[in-house]
């Protein structure tokens, strides 16, 4: 009898004791908020498009940890070379979140703080999956500007933390279509350059016709704000959790500054080459007058067009997908550089007759892809040349004979 009630009594003690770790566990992880990260942009060209990260935040114990996918050397040998051809590794970044903020406030930008409505078990595996991906083997990755970048890993690693469920985005739930002004690559970083008319001339000169082709809201994530809004209405599904919203609340985290905008190149893109046309059509009006082409005008066009060629012809070797296949290629063709000592000593050539091929095919071109601001204009000043060389080459000609 004793031995029986010595028995009850002991599991009774380890049924209360089972209950009190538990319960101090489940106090522990309801301490804890795990939360997604969006920084506006601000003036340094790297951040016209914002950036993410992950918050780690124990309100019991005071840990404060942020998770940043962001972080790389704009200093290493080779930067933006290695940038433009899809070989530049970033890696996973931990600091306070007290070092965080106050970054974000020295550049004035607004950081929103969106809580997961995450469970216990989910916010645990969060924080396994990052430890795990902050090993030093782990911690490196291979940047991808459009595919894998901050954003997307931040996204990624936060889905897989829960497990069996799934997030679907309202959008998505909903099979509403992308708007026209971002259902595209390219649309989508335009709403992002305005008021950077050369960062958005890189980009556009850099991307090929793949950046105009229609994308899915998934790959519309690619950039903080847009997943930002799309994580605003999302759901949970599936698993023991059923169905709830995927944030708990949203607030700010840092609140917006003084930034302070430096002054770029005065001119635009499109003013620039205006300019080129203009002087074009003087060129081509005192050629035709003295009968005679300014071989220098052809050379300094001709090199220009030639160089800005062979960069693009390079991209179409790099590992962004989007770069190969540039219709702009048409217009800035390398092979114009084997051209030039033919031209400058006034040589017979079947340049001038490639080109007004080439540019014919750039023009039909535009209804494939959008290109970057000036190029048309470029092509008109290309098409005069081409037009002086034919006319006064064929007038050379018969004058010879006569």
């Amino acid at each position: 009898m004793y031995a029986r009630l010595f028995v009850v009594t002991f599991a009774l003690m380890l049924s209360t004791l089972a209950h009190a770790v538990s319960d101090e566990v489940q106090f522990a992880d309801d301490s804890v908020e795990v939360s997604l990260l969006t920084c506006s942009p601000h003036d340094e060209i790297y951040s016209l498009y914002g950036h993410t990260a992950i918050r780690y935040h124990d309100l019991r114990t005071g840990e404060d940890w942020t998770f940043n996918y962001g972080v790389f050397n704009f200093k290493a040998s080779f930067f933006v070379a290695r940038f433009l051809f899809g070989l530049t590794d970033y890696e996973l970044g931990v600091v306070p979140f007290s070092v965080f903020k106050a970054e974000y406030q020295r550049f004035g930008c607004t950081v929103t703080e969106q809580v997961l409505n995450f469970t216990p078990k989910e916010k645990q595996a969060l924080r396994r999956a990052l430890e795990e991906n902050y090993k030093p083997e782990n911690r490196v990755y291979r940047y991808n500007f459009l595919y894998d970048n901050c954003t997307v890993r931040a996204r990624n690693i936060i889905e897989r933390s829960i497990g069996d469920e799934r997030i679907n985005y309202e959008a998505q739930r909903l099979g509403l279509p992308l708007e026209d002004d971002c259902n595209t690559y390219r649309k989508l970083l335009h709403r992002y350059t305005k008021g950077h008319p050369w960062a958005e001339f890189g980009d556009d000169l850099c991307l090929g016709f793949k950046a105009d082709l229609k994308i899915t809201w998934r790959e519309k994530q690619f950039l903080p704000e847009e997943l930002m809004s799309d994580m605003q209405n999302g759901r949970i599904f599936g698993g023991y959790g059923g169905v709830r919203n995927l944030l708990k609340e949203t607030r700010i985290a840092v609140e917006p500054g003084v930034q302070f905008v430096k002054s770029g190149f005065p001119l635009t893109p499109n003013q620039c080459f205006y300019i080129l046309l203009a002087l074009s059509a003087i060129v081509a009006a005192l050629e035709y007058r003295r009968r005679r082409t300014f071989v220098v005008w052809d050379a300094l066009l001709m090199t220009i067009v030639g160089l800005a060629g062979i960069f693009i012809g390079l991209l179409f070797f790099s590992q962004h997908p989007t770069t190969s296949t540039n219709l702009q290629i048409l217009l800035l063709c390398p092979a114009t550089l084997y051209f030039l000592p033919a031209v400058l000593r006034r040589r017979p050539t079947r340049y001038w007759k490639i080109s007004l091929i080439l540019l014919i095919l750039f023009f039909l071109g535009s209804l494939l892809q959008d290109y970057a601001e000036g190029m048309e204009i470029l092509a008109l000043c290309l098409l005069i040349r081409v037009c002086v060389n034919i006319y006064l080459g064929a007038q050379g000609n018969r004058t010879e004979k006569k």
